[in-house]
């Protein structure tokens, strides 16, 4: 909802200023958190575990630059900067596109998939721990319904394909 010019904001009640604060505040901590863990038990920063899944999931783990840019929300020179990174570890290269001269695939190496597989005991046991332990079989589904909510509403596509939906 928009407002015209002459009218009044629609100020956050006491409520949801503390609703929105807390989820700040959690947000960061949690993200702080998995990125602690994955920087002492993988070397690597949560963005580029976050990349690596994403090309585990893709199909023949290749996908597009681009497309990775857009599914991780970082800028493209964000991206070519991780890959580098991630390619001189060997656990990702980059191909020519087939069917655009102009772009490029990343793709998930043999190296980066065991990176992947170690990794993700650890990662989940810090998922788990810092968030579904806490919670109740309710909250977990009623988190999971709010934050498809919030999602739904901010994809640039309504009808964009959903990972959690799968």
């Amino acid at each position: 909802m928009t407002t015209a010019p002459d009218d009044e904001p629609r100020w956050l009640t006491d409520e949801e200023q503390r609703t929105w604060q807390a989820y700040l505040h959690a947000t960061a901590l949690l993200e702080d958190h998995l990125d602690r863990q994955l920087q002492r038990d993988a070397a690597m920063p949560h963005v580029y575990y976050g990349l690596l899944v994403t090309l585990e999931r893709a199909p023949e783990r290749r996908m597009r630059m681009t497309e990775l840019a857009q599914n991780a929300k970082i800028t493209r020179s964000r991206l070519s900067h991780a890959v580098a990174r991630l390619e001189k570890n060997g656990w990702v290269r980059r191909e020519d596109c087939p069917s655009d001269r102009r772009g490029q695939l990343a793709v998930l190496t043999g190296e980066g998939y065991a990176v992947l597989e170690n990794s993700a005991p650890g990662h989940v046991a810090a998922v788990r721990g810092a968030i579904f332990d806490r919670l109740t079989p309710q909250q977990v589904r009623q988190l999971g319904e709010i934050c498809g909510i919030i999602a739904e509403g901010l994809q640039p596509e309504r009808g964009a394909d959903l990972p959690w939906r799968r």
